[in-house]
């Protein structure tokens, strides 16, 4: 028969081999997942790795700074910016320049820059002698233009004699002179020497212009005259046309259209006031 004490050891005995077979049949205990701590610096300043983009900073200045650029990159700006800092200066000059000579041209009335009727334009005539005429020629002076042909019998005479009295009222009176020129509206008939035998019973320093027919039409066109042939046999014919008289300022724009109704006194006094009132304002 067992001791009390044997039976005590025995049990204990079972006890832990069965404490033992639970404990090797329970699973293991969940551990935590420990993850690696990541860097958190940038890929510029990164020390790892061979791209200049990983490098720091500062050692990509000191790269920079002992691998110094051609002397050409910085030549060439240098060039482009002295090169349009002189551009510059030069149109500056140009305009200042031009700013100047108009301010000194005092000579040629303001009324020139003004807007008025498009009357007149460019033309390329001949004198009485057969020299060329262009409107660049008359620039300068006052003019007084009368449109006409010398086979005229009744109007045209009285109108060429009126601005002969008018030349010579605007020199006695008035002490201002002024050009006087006819445009013939026949040049089929009209030739220079017809011209020049004409224009000298009135007074010689009536200028008479001649061309061709296309050259006559265009200038008559320019300046708004109607003309045109009536009763036309051969050689013997007439002209129909507007007998107005243009007085043309310094730029040779119209500066007033008189009709045959004036009187050579009153076309005189007229034509000095518009002098006068071109004077004034080219002094304001």
């Amino acid at each position: 028969m067992l001791t009390p004490r044997v039976l005590k050891l025995s049990l204990l005995r079972r006890l832990g081999a069965a404490s033992a077979v639970r404990a090797a049949e329970r699973p293991p205990p969940c551990r935590p997942r420990v993850f690696p701590a990541r860097s958190n610096h940038s890929r510029g300043y990164s020390s790892e790795g061979g791209s200049k983009y990983n490098r720091p900073m500062r050692q990509f200045a000191e790269e920079n700074e002992a691998n110094p650029q051609p002397l050409i990159y910085y030549v060439v700006p240098s060039a482009l910016l002295v090169f349009a800092g002189l551009v510059t200066f030069v149109h500056y000059n140009d305009e200042k320049r031009a700013v100047t000579q108009e301010a000194q041209q005092t000579s040629v009335p303001k009324r020139c820059t003004t807007n008025r009727p498009a009357i007149g334009g460019p033309f390329k005539l001949y004198d009485t002698e057969n020299n060329e005429v262009t409107e660049s020629k008359l620039r300068g002076n006052w003019t007084l233009m009368y449109f006409g042909y010398t086979s005229c019998p009744d109007i045209g005479p009285a109108e060429v004699q009126k601005m002969a009295d008018v030349v010579k009222l605007l020199e006695s009176k008035y002490g201002t002179k002024i050009t006087p020129l006819f445009i013939t509206i026949d040049p089929q008939r009209d030739s220079p020497a017809q011209l020049k035998a004409y224009l000298s019973e009135f007074d010689p320093r009536i200028i008479g212009l001649t061309g061709s027919i296309n050259a006559v039409r265009q200038i008559a066109q320019e300046y708004r005259v109607f003309f045109k042939k009536v009763d036309d046999i051969g050689q013997d014919y007439l002209v129909e046309s507007s007998h107005n008289m243009y007085l043309l300022d310094p730029c040779l724009e119209t500066a007033r259209c008189f009709g045959a109704e004036y009187e050579a006194s009153d076309l005189a006094e007229a034509i000095t006031l518009e002098i006068q009132k071109a004077s004034k304002s080219s002094t304001n």
